[in-house]
């Protein structure tokens, strides 16, 4: 119960705050409602964009992947720094010159409307096809795991993972449409640091716990269980080989910092080209720690139940989530990954 009135309490909070900044917003222009006024700060910017980074995918999927392969996969943090730089040097002095509001309108200014047209249709179908529903289902499962929605409403755990999903997908989709870029932001700053603080607190608390109240005895221990784990090159045969560093996976961090709408529209929404350097640089400082939260987390994760839950390694957050937090934080915590959806 307690769990329950901390998640709706930090829930009616974020709410609150973000009416409460927009109330006097103008949303009835194309910039007001899509790059909200272009007045975000870089502090707001990078918020948000790391928290449209870190969504339920990764804080479930990568620490199941890190608790199934290890640190291995901290590849794509270390990269999207590199980009972030570049997009921050290169990529967002052009687009702002050019007063985007959209990556496809750039497109259609360098080539033409059909160009514009066909990739906005694949962005569309892509984000729809394969990013959304996994942000939905991820998410969902972590709920489940830590309300128990299924036992609660008695209904399958199946039902209870689809009642999650049609729940919080509706009530994301209406706070977006309704608030536009400048309330997604504002949420996502509050959330973002909320992750960040709560993210780190995690791993921290349950290395304070394995190591007898000495964080660093707990980490000896941890690495002391399992070397493996903290392997960070990746042979030939591995999930990320060390060779892919330097060819597609670069080229693909420069897509995603510098042209995907998702996370640039939060830089096209800046004030001025300084913050949103800013914004970007700040990401990819924040990205240097991400590991900590999206990462270790898992590794840990084997530290508590080994290989037990290998053929469910989608669990193993919400399960390390329920073990180490104090019920109050956990309700907060799952308010915060409420908001990744």
């Amino acid at each position: 119960m307690y769990t329950a009135l901390t998640f709706i309490g930090f829930t009616l909070f974020v709410a609150f705050y973000s009416w409460y900044k927009l109330r006097k917003e103008k949303l009835n222009s194309k910039d007001g409602y899509f790059l909200g006024g272009r007045s975000l700060t870089g502090v707001v910017i990078a918020g948000s964009m790391l928290l449209t980074n870190i969504s339920t995918e990764h804080l479930i999927g990568m620490n199941g992947s890190s608790y199934k392969n290890g640190f291995i996969i901290i590849a794509w943090e270390v990269t999207s720094a590199l980009a972030l730089v570049v997009a921050a040097i290169y990529f967002v002095p052009k687009y702002l010159k050019m007063g985007l509001t959209t990556i496809p309108e750039y497109l259609e200014k360098r080539f033409d409307s059909t160009t514009r047209t066909l990739v906005a249709l694949f962005l569309m179908i892509s984000f729809i096809v394969t990013l959304l529903p996994i942000v939905l289902y991820t998410g969902a499962i972590n709920l489940e795991s830590i309300f128990n929605v299924s036992e609660v409403l008695e209904v399958s755990k199946k039902e209870g993972l689809w009642i999650t999903v049609v729940a919080v997908g509706i009530l994301g989709s209406i706070y977006a449409i309704f608030g536009g870029l400048k309330a997604v932001a504002v949420s996502d700053t509050i959330n973002g640091y909320g992750l960040l603080i709560g993210g780190l607190a995690i791993p921290l608390i349950a290395l304070v716990s394995i190591g007898d109240g000495n964080p660093l005895d707990g980490l000896t221990k941890v690495y002391n269980h399992s070397p493996e784990k903290f392997n960070v090159i990746g042979a030939k045969d591995s999930v990320l080989p060390f060779e892919v560093l330097f060819t597609g996976l670069i080229i693909n961090q420069l897509y995603f910092w510098s042209m995907n709408q998702t996370i640039i529209q939060r830089a096209l929404g800046a004030k001025n080209l300084v913050e949103a350097q800013k914004g970007l640089l700040y990401t990819g400082v924040l990205k240097i720690l991400v590991p900590i939260i999206i990462i270790l987390p898992g590794v840990i994760g084997f530290y508590y139940f080994g290989d037990s839950m290998y053929e469910n390694q989608d669990m193993i957050y919400p399960e390390l989530i329920k073990k180490v937090l104090p019920v109050g934080l956990v309700g907060i915590f799952a308010a915060i990954v409420m908001g990744l959806f």
